[in-house]
């Protein structure tokens, strides 16, 4: 037993996982919905599964987000607005998640996920260009603001898929290619996860044996994830939204019906 909580087995089962997790949501997002069932079939306590899933994915997406900056393919003038609404939105989501029933959310995006499946498949110039510099800059700012206000609200209420949603929202409303939508998101994504993680540290709940040890994995992960999304082409990016679309309708799916 490692540390007298999981078998060295299922340690390296989460690792795995985790190094999985975080190529995915490196790339497109949705990292959590391989990383979170890990945790939970260790038989960890599922406060515990989640502090350390939002601890580990932390870590990974600061690497991510470090290297999508680096090679210039954040659009800041989207990130900072997106980023503040964001931390309002999830803050908006903790005063109202005890008295509104996340499955009718879960039920809307199950609704919605097959159809930005299909879009993916068939639009295959979807986020090709980098059309954004015909978009006025205060219309990015409004439009990033809302982005971060309403999917900060989702990620504190539901989480599931909200660095993918991001990307396909940058893509879609701000015409970013998707290389620079993906860095975008991963600065976003990362405040909100960061926030989550700040909150379980002061509560005590991560334990710091087992998020460390993942916390390694989810960093190589993040890095050759990362390195490729900003190295292939858009074709690559949107294949692995698509694969993530379908991950996030299996998970949903699963939450809404069991």
């Amino acid at each position: 037993m490692f540390l007298g909580l999981i078998t060295y087995p299922k340690l390296i089962f989460v690792c795995v996982a985790v190094f999985l997790a975080g190529f995915v949501d490196s790339i497109a997002g949705g990292g959590g919905v391989i990383s979170l069932p890990a945790y939970m079939l260790t038989g960890l306590d599922p406060v515990a599964a989640f502090a350390c899933n939002k601890t580990t994915a932390c870590f990974g997406a600061t690497l991510a987000a470090g290297r999508y900056i680096k090679n210039k393919t954040v659009n800041w003038t989207a990130a900072i607005p997106s980023v503040i609404m964001a931390i309002l939105g999830a803050w908006l989501a903790s005063l109202l998640v005890l008295r509104l029933d996340p499955t009718v959310f879960q039920k809307i995006i199950l609704f919605v996920l097959p159809f930005v499946a299909v879009f993916l498949i068939f639009k295959r110039d979807f986020g090709s260009v980098d059309a954004s510099a015909d978009i006025p800059r205060n219309k990015v700012i409004i439009v990033s603001a809302l982005i971060g206000l309403t999917l900060g609200f989702y990620d504190g209420l539901v989480g599931p898929g909200t660095g993918t949603f991001a990307i396909l929202a940058f893509t879609s409303l701000l015409k970013f290619d998707l290389k620079t939508a993906g860095g975008t998101a991963r600065v976003f994504n990362w405040a909100s996860g960061f926030g989550s993680m700040v909150s379980f540290l002061f509560a005590g709940k991560v334990i710091w044996g087992i998020a460390l040890i993942t916390a390694a994995c989810s960093l190589a992960g993040n890095y050759i994830g990362s390195g490729l999304a900003i190295k292939k082409n858009p074709a690559f990016i949107r294949v692995m939204l698509t694969v993530v679309c379908g991950l996030l309708l299996v998970k949903l799916g699963y939450d809404v019906l069991f």
